[in-house]
């Protein structure tokens, strides 16, 4: 029992500690704005649904981790408290590269993207690891849930991916509050925002060659649901026309 207690009473201290000297991971501001569900009484005129399968983007993750690199991320302790700097700086040097890795799979745990229960949530497997006054290895997964951002002026919709929950595996009690926080912070400063779709693929140019003109379609709004383990995009759009040639090629 007493060994529980000074256990618990450490992870507090070192959650304590942690949040101290490092700081709560603040989410990174995303571009545009939340994108929301379909309205209640139907598409406007003017909208395109499309359907997308987790498969779809499970299949782009697999290509990434078997023809490139994993996706490698340096760690870097937050420094800007005045007496916490020189405690940063002499702790937290040494050889380890200070980095957190994603992986395929591991910790009984898969990469992926799923549909379900109306959100698009993402296991990111990972390890890495850190100087803590000597070099500690750490490994785990973060159950991670992306929101969607329409920006009209730029024509893109974005992804950010929001960390619900660190799990580690084997790691020291003592060193998880600074791990769970590293992982939070290199997940929203170097992954987010997530361009998914950029006006190449959203904006459209029609030829009208019979009235000597085009037709460009702009977005106005995108609304999106998760339905039938798929993601539907309600996609409304804006017409233009111009007279002249249309363009070609």
């Amino acid at each position: 029992m007493k060994y529980i207690i000074l256990l618990v009473l450490g992870v507090i201290i070192g959650g304590g500690v942690a949040i101290f000297f490092l700081g709560v991971p603040s989410a990174k501001a995303i571009p545009g704005t939340a994108v929301q569900a379909p309205q209640s009484g139907g598409d406007p005129p003017g909208t395109v649904v499309i359907s997308i399968s987790d498969s779809f983007f499970n299949g782009l993750l697999g290509t990434i981790f078997r023809d490139l690199s994993a996706p490698s991320f340096k760690l870097s302790a937050k420094q800007n408290a005045p007496e916490a700097a020189d405690f940063t700086r002499a702790a937290f040097q040494g050889d380890c590269t200070n980095t957190v890795t994603l992986a395929a799979e591991g910790s009984n745990a898969k990469t992926q993207v799923q549909f379900a229960n109306s959100k698009i949530s993402a296991p990111l497997v990972f390890s890495g690891n850190y100087n803590f006054g000597r070099c500690t290895q750490f490994k785990g997964w973060a159950q991670t849930t992306l929101q969607l951002s329409f920006d009209q002026p730029s024509q893109t919709l974005y992804g950010r991916l929001v960390v619900d929950g660190v799990e580690l595996e084997g790691a020291n009690p003592a060193v998880n509050p600074f791990v769970t926080v590293f992982v939070r912070s290199a997940i929203d400063s170097k992954i987010n925002p997530i361009p998914l779709l950029r006006p190449q693929q959203l904006q459209l140019m029609i030829p009208v060659q019979s009235s000597n003109g085009s037709v460009k379609a702009t977005v106005k709004d995108v609304r999106s649901e998760v339905r039938d383990n798929q993601l539907r995009l309600h996609i409304t759009y804006d017409f233009s026309g111009t007279k002249g040639q249309p363009p070609t090629g």
